[in-house]
């Protein structure tokens, strides 16, 4: 934000990818892609379109549950869409890999519904379903993955029932992009109904390079026109598209939408709307996205984003933790006291953490920052270790590892192609069992790491460089493993992780 009448893009500087958005009485909800994390749909909630919480999750597990036992990264939950109708909160999105399912709930935060599959297949992916409250009439409409379909750069659009739960037709496709000149990678679809007619803003151009487009007809079924109605232009904001359209009760229009970013995952935007008379929509500064503009006409809030810092209260993580795959019991200790206890699994998988389902991950949260947490390494077992990760295609992590001669502090990572990690540094003793962690991240999305093992900070190995994953951002996460065997394998205890918005610029060092 840059002061009290305006804000500055991005409003959310963290992965909060494929939004869309609602608005209930005078307060708005967001919901994202959370692929293959779980608890997934997160759920967000601001009043001035500008400051966000995170209030929770719609989706405690992944179905189907066996599918999400392991780390399906970019798998999962795909450009959700979020409708409040008949007094019930839904999100509808697709699975590539199984198909489109719904949740819904009279309470946005919760108890909601088990994930019902509407329409089973491969390739069925950002699904958006619109009642139009006049005609009775329910409609979905959905994209494809040609990646498990053999199809893209096509809508499909079904009759659907009102409770949500099925589709009353084989459905038609009706957006065709392959029809439009230069129009490639069509998807995303958000549905709407506005004076009469039906609108479709449905993003094209792939993800870094792409455009928001509209789409309008008087009749669901089509014929549909269509026009350019958000693209980077002049501005340094590459990719402008998919989000989700509201209207304020003061009748102004708004697009939040994302900006892919790298490493740090798909960003959040705010982009002005107005209607000429009886025209297109218009977005930004005449169909460029702004950088800084004129706040929404809404009550001004104090400025939040969603947590980070967690100091583990009681044992318990906050909600803005998610597994890399369904949990299982054991993963954590309940105790009485504060920090968290993680379970040294036992995994084949204890040299690549990328393939872990027990890393409790967070977003990274800002172009540069620093992450701090406390970690005592508790298992006698040999070859145990815990630590905290940048993880992504890509991963390094800093930690402590039990070796024959005690606790030794180890750095290491791990090239894209890499099946197995490397020592970044050399390891050093940690005679308590015990270091405080610290990455420090600059523009860029490079890391710096250093430990804490009670004689002040040190500098441990070159930059990282984070890597995004093909669809999601580089992620911070915190593990604990063992080695493959029988019986427990004792725990690691992690206690207040701290993150703080620093402007951090990393230099080259090595460990002295």
């Amino acid at each position: 934000m840059s002061d009290g009448s305006t804000y500055r893009n991005p409003v959310l500087h963290a992965d909060w990818s494929d939004p869309d958005v609602v608005r209930v009485g005078d307060d708005y909800y967001l919901t994202a892609s959370s692929f293959g994390r779980v608890p997934g749909l997160p759920l967000l909630h601001s009043r001035d379109l500008v400051s966000w919480t995170l209030i929770g999750h719609a989706l405690d597990r992944l179905e189907p549950a066996a599918a999400f036992a392991s780390p399906r990264h970019d798998c999962g939950v795909w450009a959700p869409s979020i409708r409040h109708h008949d007094g019930r909160y839904w999100i509808f999105w697709g699975d590539p890999d199984h198909g489109i399912f719904q949740v819904n709930s009279r309470d946005v935060r919760g108890p909601w519904s088990a994930p019902h599959l509407v329409k089973p297949g491969k390739g069925l992916i950002d699904a958006c379903p619109l009642w139009d409250e006049e005609s009775g009439e329910a409609y979905l409409v959905h994209a494809w993955a040609r990646s498990r379909s053999g199809t893209k750069n096509r809508l499909t659009g079904h009759r659907m029932s009102s409770d949500g739960r099925e589709l009353l037709d084989e459905g038609k496709v009706i957006v065709d992009g392959d029809l439009l000149p230069g129009w490639f990678t069509l998807e995303g679809p958000k549905l709407y109904l506005r004076d009469g007619w039906f609108w479709i803003l449905a993003p094209a151009g792939s993800v870094e390079t792409g455009w928001q487009g509209a789409f309008r007809s008087r009749d669901f079924f089509g014929p549909y026109e269509e026009k350019v109605v958000l693209e980077q232009g002049s501005t340094g904001i590459n990719g402008p598209h998919q989000g989700g359209l509201v209207t304020t009760p003061a009748g102004e229009d708004w697009f939040l939408h994302f900006q892919a970013k790298g490493a740090y995952g798909r960003v959040l935007h705010l982009q002005p709307v107005h209607w000429p008379e009886g025209g297109w929509p218009v977005m930004g500064d005449e169909g460029e996205p702004v950088l800084v503009h004129a706040r929404p006409q809404l009550p001004q809030q104090p400025a939040e984003s969603p947590a980070t810092d967690d100091g583990f209260p009681g044992g318990r993580y906050g909600r803005q933790w998610q597994w890399t795959a369904n949990p299982r019991p054991g993963w954590t200790v309940a105790h009485g006291g504060d920090g968290l206890r993680l379970t040294c699994v036992r995994t084949p998988y204890a040299d690549d953490t990328r393939r872990l389902p027990s890393v409790l991950t967070q977003r990274m949260p800002a172009e540069s920052f620093r992450v701090e947490v406390e970690l005592t390494l508790d298992s006698e077992e040999l070859g145990a270790k815990a630590g905290l990760a940048v993880l992504g295609d890509a991963f390094g992590w800093i930690g402590l590892e039990r070796a024959e001669d005690g606790v030794r502090l180890v750095h290491r990572y791990a090239e894209p192609v890499a099946e197995k990690e490397r020592d970044a540094a050399h390891p050093v003793p940690a005679p308590q069992g015990r270091a405080r962690l610290r990455i420090d991240v600059a523009p860029g999305a490079r890391c710096r790491f250093s430990y804490d093992t009670g004689e002040g900070f040190r500098p441990s190995g070159h930059i990282f460089t984070a890597t995004p994953w093909r669809w999601v951002g580089a992620l911070l996460g915190l593990f604990a493993t063992a080695p493959e065997g029988t019986g427990p394998a004792g725990t690691a205890s992690f206690t207040t992780f701290l993150i703080r918005h620093s402007q951090i610029t990393p230099r080259e060092t090595s460990r002295p």
